[in-house]
């Protein structure tokens, strides 16, 4: 009977320092989240934080890199895209949760460096002689990067394409490109309008919202990737909530 007792206590016991261990050393929840978003999740997440949400493992990169990842396996339990065509890829692909939720419409800007002594004026005569002068021109990679894609569809419409395309360089995702304008890599660069309007650009450059007719919506999806926690799913669903919605308006997102 003893030799039972404490073959059962040794069990209950083993039990629970694993679980103890398990609490001890969970990783966070992992989120990739579109390079565009930046500036607006980081106020997100802090705003999560002081709702009673989980410390997070935030990373920013472009929609396309995500979505080949998460394909291939990748860790993330949230993916906060820049478009819609990632997330339903992969939920196609059967590895997400369901179509997930579209939480934002992103809008497209024009940034110019002030040291280049250009300002920008919302007219094709003025963006094609801005063009002209221009060294190089920022974009992201189009087949990365929806931001990138809408900067191409925006030129084809303008018809300033073949004036802009031989000065055109790409970073792999929307900061990287703005980066280079603001860094004078690029003395113009397509981003969108809350990396534009943010203090860390916005002190540099100067910049015009381009008519949202000349490119398709950015309609912007999320989707939790099968198994994510529940700290996950509480953070999928805060990003739906009035007070998250406030916070992207602020950075110049519409919102559903």
């Amino acid at each position: 009977m003893k030799i039972l007792l404490g073959a059962a206590l040794r069990k209950f016991i083993l039990s629970l320092v694993f679980f103890l261990s398990q609490g001890l050393y969970a990783q966070p929840v992992t989120v990739a989240v579109a390079a565009n978003m930046k500036e607006a999740f980081a106020e997100i997440n802090v705003a999560f934080k002081t709702k009673g949400g989980s410390d997070l493992r935030v990373v920013y990169g472009s929609s396309g890199n995500f979505a080949a990842q998460i394909m291939n396996g990748a860790p993330f339990n949230l993916f906060i895209s820049a478009d819609e065509h990632f997330p339903l890829e992969l939920y196609q692909q059967g590895k997400t949760v369901d179509e997930g939720a579209i939480y934002a419409i992103g809008k497209l800007a024009l940034i110019a460096k002030n040291s280049s002594d250009m300002k920008l004026l919302d007219s094709k005569a003025d963006l094609a002689r801005a063009i002209s002068k221009a060294n190089k021109i920022a974009i992201a990679k189009p087949e990365l990067a929806p931001y990138g894609k809408a900067a191409v569809e925006y030129l084809k419409a303008e018809g300033l394409l073949d004036l802009a395309k031989e000065k055109l360089i790409y970073g792999d995702n929307i900061g990287v490109a703005t980066m280079y304008v603001v860094t004078g890599a690029a003395d113009l660069g397509f981003t969108a309008l809350s990396l534009a309007k943010s203090a860390e650009v916005s002190k540099d450059t100067n910049f015009i919202l381009v008519n949202s007719k000349l490119y398709e919506p950015i309609k912007q999806r999320m989707v939790l990737i099968k198994g994510a926690p529940r700290e996950a799913i509480a953070l999928y669903q805060f990003i739906q909530t009035p007070q998250a919605k406030s916070i992207l308006q602020k950075y110049g997102y519409s919102t559903p």
